[in-house]
């Protein structure tokens, strides 16, 4: 299961069918979960706990300290779910004692190549970057968001749920969830419906999310205004009060 050219710290914990790929570095605070797989020259360090069934592949650089002259080798951690696919030259930054200390990533995501998570980042479930696509840090990413090839993410930007981010997008304010998103900064340029039909979105929530989106973006209420009258006005959902949820808690702004 172990390459004879791997290091392998003493104090690692590895599951016993854990498998690593030759000429690759595993430090001692690393905890790495059943059925994940480590490839060619990878090299996971710092305190970083990994869970089951993700597939780590060549070149990958997890775990290092992050980029950040503020921080002075804290012992902050880095968190991995399950059954994600980190793909070559990836990097994913331990958290700063400033941002909470922990830098975590949940199930399921794709982090396509030369993709990176900076320090104090929160990515949730069934996210893909994709290549080089690039979070600065303290960026939040909620479920089932897709950010292009080469975008990038401001410092603590929030990306919504079901987020679809064009390619190249430089994205420095807060993405409201099902929206589509692109350009430099990125403005909203409609809503993710092909996404959210392929999620199973019912016509009527579908329907609710669209006459909300228009009161949002395309009238001339103010944002408050706005979500008073969804609230008054639409039939209640759990989709609908998530994205409500997040108009009232943005803190740097929508992009509009």
């Amino acid at each position: 299961m172990i390459h004879s050219t791997a290091i392998i710290a003493l104090g690692a914990q590895l599951a016993a069918d854990v498998r690593i790929g030759p000429y690759a570095v595993i430090g001692e605070h690393v905890q790495i979960g059943a059925g994940t797989t480590v490839g060619p020259h990878t090299v996971i360090e710092g305190r970083t706990t990994i869970g089951r069934d993700n597939q780590i592949f060549q070149f990958a650089s997890i775990g290092a300290i992050p980029q950040d002259l503020k921080f002075h080798g804290e012992e902050t951690t880095l968190i991995i779910g399950d059954r994600n696919k980190i793909r070559e030259f990836t990097t994913l930054h331990l958290g700063t004692e400033d941002g909470g200390g922990v830098t975590r990533v949940h199930d399921d995501n794709l982090f396509m190549a030369y993709s990176h998570v900076a320090h104090d980042c929160q990515v949730g479930n069934h996210v893909i970057l994709a290549n080089g696509a690039t979070l600065a840090g303290h960026v939040e990413v909620d479920d089932f968001a897709i950010l292009g090839g080469l975008s990038a993410v401001h410092q603590f930007v929030r990306i919504g749920a079901h987020v679809m981010a064009s390619g190249g997008s430089m994205i420095a304010q807060d993405a409201a969830p099902y929206t589509i998103i692109q350009g430099d900064r990125a403005k909203v340029v409609g809503l993710n419906l092909i996404g959210l039909k392929r999620r199973g979105f019912s016509a009527a929530v579908l329907k609710s999310i669209k006459q909300a989106y228009k009161l949002v973006f395309r009238s001339t209420l103010k944002l408050d205004e706005a979500i008073a009258e969804i609230e008054q006005t639409l039939e209640r959902s759990p989709e609908l009060d998530l994205f409500v949820d997040f108009l009232k808690k943005s803190e740097r702004g929508l992009a509009r």
